[in-house]
């Protein structure tokens, strides 16, 4: 019975590290992760990932914004306590429609980003209590860091990590 093994590369820069991702898929092996203390341009695109669909929640999020602070705006300016200020109308929401733009962009725009926030944490496992962490913590301050999961083939793990090293791997560390 084969064990999984993981293969751990050390690289020092983002330009180096983008170039390893590109040389190693092209050999055909399968990076299962790139740690960064900072986003990569162009890295989900060498790794082969999918297009991402927080984009999408992240305008559900925005919507549900927008109706909220309608409906609430309505429930207290028109239903449940109505007032005349100024002379307008507070008879229906679609008179009042133009005094409640800014408060609505604010809870659009609050919606958003405080729901998008929550996703994103809980889509990467990082919210409070999560057992999720980085192989290196250095990868949280200067160092970006490879992850290739490989059989136990002695002959396969020596090719990685020579490819490792060839494309800028300042350290190359093994675990079972």
């Amino acid at each position: 019975m084969s064990k999984e093994r993981i293969i751990y590369g050390i690289y020092d820069d983002d330009d180096i590290i983008l170039n390893a991702v590109n040389s190693i898929r092209e050999k055909g092996h399968h990076i299962e992760e790139v740690y960064s203390p900072f986003p990569i341009h162009g890295l989900d695109h060498a790794l082969g990932l999918k297009y991402s669909r927080l984009a999408i929640c992240s305008f559900l999020f925005g919507l549900t914004g927008f109706c909220c602070a309608l409906l609430l705006m309505w429930a207290i300016m028109i239903y449940d306590w109505p007032m005349n200020i100024g002379g307008k109308p507070s008879f229906t929401l679609n008179e009042n429609l133009p005094a409640f733009i800014p408060v609505t962009f604010e809870m659009t725009v609050f919606f958003g980003a405080h729901l998008m926030v929550i996703t994103f944490l809980i889509r990467c496992g990082l919210y409070p209590g999560s057992n999720e962490k980085s192989p290196d913590p250095r990868t949280t301050d200067d160092k970006f860091l490879m992850e290739i999961h490989t059989n136990n083939d002695e002959k396969n793990i020596k090719k990685i990590k020579d490819l490792m090293k060839k494309t800028g791997a300042t350290e190359i560390k093994e675990k079972e």
